[in-house]
């Protein structure tokens, strides 16, 4: 009986049966899923924001909706990765503290365009416009489309509380205060400009913390 039990449990007899051998793969994988991912969720590096990180105001929140509905995140990442050619074009790599306060995350998956990381105040307001509305006005070789109806589109103020609201909810630190004078800061805003504000303050908060610190270690070398 013991022989037989061991060899129904060999490998021959996995190997044998696909839908033995299938279930037993989701099963390795959904372990192995869970011993990489559930630490995640206890470490201080990934559940604390980075430093110089704040939650975006109502027009970069605004800026940051529009870049999802246009769909810029399908060619641009934001996500520096660890090494010397991508740290050296595009800034210090990312960490997870940067994404704290973004629902969803926008790492991107595809760098049709260039990395957007850290290409705040990397240009200025008049670049980015010439740009969003003609792209290769300010880059010849670009092939990103335009996108000149920002520039005539107002911001919609009117659920921009429900939104603050929901990430409030997801655990991003509004206060009240913030949420009721939120429609006010988009009075008088084109989606341009909130998708201008947004750009503009990617990996800005981040790099001015490092700069501080190397200003710091500077004066007490």
């Amino acid at each position: 009986m013991a022989q037989e039990k061991s060899s129904f449990f060999s490998h021959a007899t996995l190997e044998k049966n696909i839908g033995l051998m299938i279930v037993c793969c989701i099963l390795v994988v959904l372990f192995a899923g869970l011993v990489q991912i559930v630490p995640l969720f206890f470490q201080h590096s990934t559940t604390e924001p980075a430093p110089g990180v704040e939650p975006y105001d109502a027009v970069r929140l605004m800026g940051r909706d529009l870049y999802i509905r246009e769909g810029c995140v399908g060619c641009h990442s934001q996500q520096i990765r660890m090494l010397r050619a991508e740290v050296q074009r595009y800034g210090p790599y990312s960490v997870a503290g940067e994404s704290v306060f973004d629902h969803p995350f926008l790492w991107g998956s595809k760098r049709t365009g260039p990395d957007l990381a850290r290409v705040g105040e990397r240009y200025s307001d008049d670049w980015h416009r010439i740009h969003l509305r003609n792209p290769r006005a300010v880059v010849p070789e670009s092939n990103m489309p335009g996108y000149p109806w920002l520039a005539a589109n107002p911001v919609q103020s009117d659920d921009i509380g429900d939104r603050m609201r929901a990430l409030q909810f997801l655990g991003v630190p509004y206060t009240e205060a913030q949420i009721q004078a939120a429609p006010q800061a988009l009075s008088g805003k084109t989606e341009e400009d909130a998708l201008i504000a947004y750009l503009q303050g990617l990996g800005t908060g981040i790099r001015k913390a490092l700069q501080t610190q190397q200003a710091v270690k500077g004066v007490k070398q």
